[in-house]
């Protein structure tokens, strides 16, 4: 998850709610909105629980989920493979689990039709999603094997919908395709963006994907943060990323071992930062940080295979 004016944070949310019968209403910039929905005060309180979802925030991480929870995941995460693998199911073994990911995009407009992206900015996006995640953006980033085809975009007008109110009756509502699908919600909140990781799907399958503020998009408004990154990081996280601080100054970190340790998240693009003992300088241009869109530039080849690890296990 990314949070606002800093960087993205990730959070699985466990959410309750009724789903109610709202229709898309597609390509009508002034479409009448829907009669709104009373907020749901108690839809958006995280339960931690052991395939919970990180949260980062400003500054030190700010993460709910422990040291614990993090070795039940990975531990988890292993006794899938080893299923799989008995079952027949190819597991990746250096080669990477190359596929293309549908895409689908859900924007969220309120009555006046704020927060209507166009649908060039969602190509960009797209671009933006495919060049990330093909290592262009740098001679050391890595090729993920992943790419992503736009499958669809729907336009909602719902002033509560915009704001990420009910954000589990919308999602549930709305959400398209199956484990290997992204959804993007494109709404107007605090952060910058909030994802779902991969172990939370089979639980609940309705809620899963990411959350991004729509002005993040390329050609949006929010200085630092408008060059469509946002997304990059959050899907980084619907994969099964960590941020690169997670866990902090230890030898485990992020689960990543070519990411060096971090104390806390980056804000800007401080070249040379170095935040622990340990060896090697923060991964500042590393999509899982906080650092600014521009600073960006890379996925590494470890994070690579853990990208391809956790699809195998929880989205194949």
């Amino acid at each position: 998850m990314r949070p606002f004016i800093t960087r993205p944070r990730a959070l699985a949310v466990l959410l309750a709610g009724t789903a109610l019968a709202f229709s898309p209403i597609s390509g009508q910039a002034n479409a009448k909105l829907p009669v709104d929905l009373p907020v749901n005060q108690a839809a958006d309180c995280f339960v931690p629980s052991a395939d919970a979802a990180a949260k980062g925030g400003r500054g030190p991480d700010t993460r709910d989920i422990s040291a614990a929870e993090q070795k039940a995941i990975e531990a988890r995460t292993a006794q899938l493979l080893k299923a799989k693998a008995a079952r027949g199911i190819a597991v990746p073994q250096g080669a990477l689990a190359a596929a293309t990911v549908p895409v689908y995009f859900h924007v969220m407009r309120d009555a006046a039709g704020n927060g209507d992206v166009t649908d060039t900015q969602i190509s960009q996006q797209m671009a933006v999603l495919n060049k990330t995640f093909a290592g262009q953006e740098s001679t050391a980033a890595a090729n993920t094997g992943f790419t992503f085809s736009l499958a669809g975009t729907f336009r909602y007008n719902n002033s509560n919908w915009h704001k990420d109110k009910q954000s589990a009756t919308y999602r549930k509502q709305t959400r398209k395709g199956g484990a290997n699908a992204l959804n993007i919600w494109l709404v107007d909140f605090s952060y910058l963006g909030i994802a779902t990781f991969p172990w939370d799907y089979s639980r609940n399958p309705g809620v899963d994907g990411i959350r991004v503020h729509f002005d993040s998009l390329p050609g949006g408004s929010i200085a630092n943060y408008n060059l469509g990154e946002t997304a990059t990081h959050e899907a980084g996280h619907w994969f099964g990323l960590y941020h690169t601080f997670q866990g902090g100054c230890t030898a485990t970190n992020d689960e990543v071992a070519d990411t060096p340790a971090q104390s806390s998240s980056t804000n800007g693009c401080p070249e040379g930062r170095d935040s622990c003992s340990l060896p090697g300088l923060d991964p500042i241009h590393n999509y899982m940080d906080y650092s600014y869109d521009s600073c960006y530039n890379q996925f590494t080849p470890n994070q690579s295979t853990r990208i391809s690890n956790m699809w195998t296990a929880y989205r194949a």
